[in-house]
C-alpha cells in the first residue's frame, strides 16, 4: 500500500470520452485543412499514472484543434484506470500485465491474451500511422521529471525541440519488453517517425499535472500544431532552462527475490566513485561501472525480471 499525499492528484471521470470518433473506444482524432504531421498524445498506458488523463481532458474540454496535420488523443489502459482504489493507489497500474512491455511484433502478433494485450492490439492501427508521439507517464518516486528519448539521435533532437523537462534520458528501454515509445519505425534510425516518453513526476503530486500539460503544449508547438498564444493562455511563457542529457549505459535487472538497494534512492543521484555498491541482489553486490554514475528511476517493484534501476552518465547535448 502507498499512502497518498495530503492534496493528491486523483483520477477524473473520462467516460464522456468513451465513444471518440475513430471507432476505437477512448480514441479521438482531429484533422486540419493544412497538411502536416500525424501527431499523437497518449495517456494511461499505466492506469495509475493519472496526470496524462488530466492533460488530454484539458485539450478535449477546450476543443483544441491542430493548426496543421492530424492529432490523435488516446486514453490507453482504461480498464486499469477505472480500478483505482485510494486505499491501494498503485494497484491500478495494470490488470494483467504491464502495457508498456508488449510493443514488439512477436508479442502483438502472438496468440497470448490479456486485458492489456487486447487493448494494445486495438489501438495499434492508430499508433502505426503516427509520425510524432508523446506518451505521458508519471513515477513511483519523488523524482524530478524526465524525458525518455530512446537511444537514437533523432529522439534527443526532438526532446531538445520540445525543451522540457530539464533532464533528458537516452535509453534502450527494458529487457522485460518493448515500450510503445520504441514501437515500429520510432526505433528505426532511417525513419523520420519519432517518439518521446515523459515521466512527469510522482504519481499523486499536483505538480505532475502541470508538467504533463506544459510538456504536451510545448510538444504540440514543436510539431507545428499549436502556437505561443495557447501556451501563454495556460501560463507557459519564456524559454525553459537548458536541458541536461543522460546516456543510459546499463540496466540492472533483478535476478532474485532478495534484492535491496544500499540507500533510499529516488532518482538522478550521481554516485561519484566507480565501484560503489548501490544494491545487493541475493549475495551479489551491484556496483557502479564508472565515476559520476547517474541512477535513473530506481523502482520499488523489486521482483525478478524487472528493471531495478538504469545507470547513465551526463553527455553533451
Amino acid at each position: 500500500m502507498s499512502a497518498l499525499p495530503a492534496d493528491p492528484l486523483l483520477p477524473i471521470p473520462i467516460d464522456q470520452y468513451r465513444d471518440g470518433n475513430t471507432g476505437i473506444p477512448f480514441a479521438h482524432q482531429f484533422e486540419a485543412r493544412e497538411p502536416g504531421p500525424h501527431v499523437a498524445i497518449t495517456a494511461l498506458i499505466h492506469g495509475n499514472e493519472v496526470c496524462g488523463a488530466h492533460a488530454l481532458d484539458l485539450l478535449l474540454r477546450e476543443g483544441f484543434r491542430p493548426a496543421k496535420g492530424k492529432l490523435t488523443l488516446v486514453f490507453c489502459n482504461v480498464a486499469a484506470y477505472l480500478r483505482f482504489d485510494p486505499d491501494e493507489p498503485t494497484a491500478s497500474r495494470f490488470v494483467d500485465e504491464d502495457m508498456n512491455r508488449v510493443w514488439s511484433d512477436d508479442v502483438l502478433d502472438g496468440s497470448r491474451r490479456t486485458i492489456e494485450l487486447d487493448r494494445a492490439r486495438e489501438i495499434e492501427p492508430l499508433i502505426a500511422e503516427v509520425d510524432l508521439l508523446l506518451d505521458l507517464h508519471s513515477m513511483q518516486q519523488f523524482s524530478p521529471p524526465l524525458m525518455l528519448s530512446g537511444p537514437l539521435a533523432k529522439g534527443r533532437e526532438l526532446a531538445a525541440k520540445v525543451g522540457v523537462p530539464v533532464t533528458v534520458v537516452a535509453d534502450e528501454g527494458h529487457k522485460a519488453g518493448r515500450r510503445m515509445r520504441d514501437y515500429g519505425s520510432f526505433a528505426d534510425p532511417a525513419s523520420a517517425k519519432n517518439a518521446l516518453l515523459v515521466e512527469c513526476g510522482q504519481h499523486w503530486e499536483q505538480s505532475s499535472r502541470a508538467v504533463a500539460i506544459e510538456t504536451m503544449l510545448r510538444f504540440l508547438q514543436a510539431a507545428g500544431q499549436a502556437d505561443a498564444a495557447l501556451l501563454t493562455k495556460h501560463g507557459i511563457t519564456g524559454t525553459p532552462p537548458k536541458q541536461r542529457f543522460v546516456e543510459v549505459t546499463d540496466a540492472v535487472t533483478i535476478e532474485t527475490e532478495d534484492f535491496r538497494f544500499a540507500a533510499p534512492y529516488t532518482g538522478l543521484e550521481c554516485i561519484p566513485e566507480k565501484g560503489s555498491v548501490i544494491a545487493h541482489d541475493g549475495g551479489k553486490p551491484i556496483r557502479t561501472p564508472y565515476d559520476n554514475c547517474v541512477l535513473i528511476m530506481p523502482t520499488k517493484r523489486l521482483k525478478p525480471g524487472q528493471t531495478a534501476v538504469r545507470l547513465g552518465r551526463y553527455i553533451a547535448d
